[in-house]
């Protein structure tokens, strides 16, 4: 996969709207795992292509500032080689100052070579340079973005189990208004006072039997007294 391609994949992940993400989740646990691996998966990939476009780059800088240094030592031969032909040709040595003229002519042509290599490596340099900085720029971002992706499937575990705990309470709370205990107890009240009614019930009529049993005695005794009085009437005694 190409460096443009993890760079435009790890821009477009660190731009993510997580919230959104959620809001659009049937399960949002479950997704933010998933977004936690592939970021993570991610952020490993862009880390190799961003070592990997280091190490061009660097390697790049390296044969740039040799050539731009062979283009300076070459440039500064051809001008030792071009003084050396003109002192010569002062003197007269002509064919030694023509020597030296095309020995300064070569370090010349090997000094547009050079030249012309840095040149051509600048587009590139500039190009990775810019391409790892938006690698690293986008790396920061997914890093930070998985630190707040972690955030918040700590807090939405945090809040379940907390909504969890709720809703126990809560339908231990219905459970106990529907199967409300007090309409049980009302109902057994009710029996014992009916019970407690039917007691005294059977202790007034229980009452009420004994005291015709006593009236009864005093009936019997008055009779008895009037049968003792008549019978002293019959015989003429008087009391």
């Amino acid at each position: 996969m190409s460096k443009q391609t993890v760079l435009g994949r790890v821009t477009q992940l660190a731009k993510a709207n997580i919230n959104a993400l959620l809001d659009q989740a049937e399960d949002p646990q479950k997704m933010l795992d998933q977004l936690i691996r592939d970021y993570t998966d991610n952020i490993a990939e862009a880390e190799q292509a961003v070592a990997t476009t280091i190490g061009n780059l660097r390697m790049l800088e390296a044969d740039h500032k040799e050539d731009v240094e062979a283009a300076a030592e070459w440039g500064g031969k051809a001008l030792a080689a071009s003084r050396r032909a003109d002192a010569l040709r002062a003197s007269g040595e002509t064919a030694q100052a023509d020597t030296f003229d095309n020995l300064a002519k070569v370090a010349l042509g090997r000094q547009l070579r050079s030249e012309k290599e840095a040149r051509t490596a600048e587009p590139t340099i500039a190009s990775q340079t810019e391409v790892v900085g938006g690698l690293r720029s986008g790396l920061d971002s997914m890093k930070d973005k998985l630190t707040e992706l972690r955030a918040k499937r700590d807090e939405l575990v945090a809040r379940s189990r907390t909504a969890h705990a709720q809703n126990t309470m809560m339908d231990a709370v219905k459970s106990i208004d529907v199967m409300d205990p007090s309409g049980d107890l009302n109902r057994f009240e009710e029996k014992v006072r009916r019970q407690e009614a039917l007691a005294l019930g059977k202790q007034e009529l229980a009452a009420s039997s004994l005291d015709a049993q006593f009236e009864s005695l005093d009936d019997l005794g008055a009779t008895s007294e009037i049968e003792a009085r008549l019978a002293a009437l019959k015989s003429g005694r008087t009391s």
